[in-house]
């Protein structure tokens, strides 16, 4: 019953092609404008789907490529930052500040600062106290070290921005949960390579932690 419902529907099928094909033939003159539109669409839209995937791929190529290019720059800027000394390091640190609009900004030069490394006033004002931490390029800053800046910055510095800003690769888990508590701005390596390389300090401080850093936090 299958086999012969099947050759009923291959004969149907067969009968309605031919018939499509004599009218076609019949009215040639009619019909052929129409298919040349139809082939001519069908190009045209195969050709812009084309294009557009490969414009795709290519701006993705080149956003990846730039991401290397713009990580390698910033490795390439704090390899000599690494070669500072922290005293040195703390000197860098306010001089970006100064370069960025910063005012009144003094660095303490000395052990025993109770956190203040570098003290100075934002373009609007705000006081900004910042611990700088010269650490190995794959440390971590630990969640002592953070508790330690908190109880400073503000209670004894009066700071309105506090900074934490680091070479080591990245916070710890709970450092950077209790900088994000207590409103203390994280600048691990990779956001330090950004601001040396010219990004400006204003537009760092919302980022907090955020980036390449916070991959490999341990806890």
């Amino acid at each position: 019953m299958r086999k012969r419902t099947r050759r009923q529907v291959q004969g149907w099928g067969a009968a309605a092609a031919l018939i499509a094909v004599v009218w076609v033939a019949g009215n040639w003159a009619a019909v052929w404008p129409v298919l040349a539109i139809a082939l001519a669409v069908c190009v045209v839209g195969g050709a812009g789907w084309w294009l557009l995937r490969a414009h795709r791929r290519t701006v993705g190529q080149d956003r990846q490529w730039r991401a290397r290019e713009e990580a390698r720059a910033r490795e390439l800027s704090m390899t000599e930052v690494d070669a500072l000394t922290w005293q040195e390091f703390e000197h860098h640190v306010a001089g970006l500040c100064r370069r960025d609009g910063c005012t009144k900004v003094v660095v303490s030069g000395k052990r025993g600062d109770l956190g203040a490394d570098v003290i100075g006033y934002l373009a609007d004002g705000r006081k900004l106290v910042i611990q700088c931490k010269k650490y190995a390029p794959e440390r971590s800053v630990s969640s002592q070290d953070m508790q330690k800046f908190v109880g400073t910055a503000r209670l004894e510095h009066g700071a309105d921005v506090a900074l934490f800003v680091t070479t080591g690769r990245t916070f710890t888990k709970a450092a950077l949960g209790l900088a994000v508590r207590q409103d203390v701005v994280a600048l691990h390596r990779d956001l330090l390579g950004s601001w040396v390389r010219g990004a400006h300090l204003e537009t760092l401080i919302p980022l907090n932690g955020s980036g390449g850093g916070t991959r490999r936090q341990p806890a």
